[in-house]
């Protein structure tokens, strides 16, 4: 993962609401009519998070009928992991010279 793309996914990371939607996608696919009665935050505020999140890599999002439904991309977690796991790594490198 490159710098940018680490920084878009900080920047998903950095709202909390963002990270109150990402907790409710663990359970699974949500719609976002769901989303936006769980959270209780307008239609636009929704869209402009799950822009930032699918931006990100971290969600992704299907339309089906009127209503998108959003989930946690497998892919886009794993890929932070890892690059969080090598900044790690580099940490214990640097602590154990």
């Amino acid at each position: 993962m490159d710098e940018k793309s680490a920084a878009r996914i900080f920047k998903a990371l950095a709202d909390e609401n963002r990270v109150r939607i990402l907790r409710r996608l663990q359970a699974g696919e949500k719609c976002a009519c769901d989303l936006l009665e769980d959270l209780r935050i307008s239609q636009p505020t929704l869209s402009h998070h799950m822009k930032i999140l699918c931006e990100s890599g971290i969600v992704t999002g299907r339309k089906e009928g009127k209503w998108m439904h959003y989930s946690v991309s497998e892919a886009g977690f794993r890929e932070l992991l890892e690059f969080l796991d090598g900044l790690d790594a580099q940490a214990e490198d640097a602590a154990g010279s």
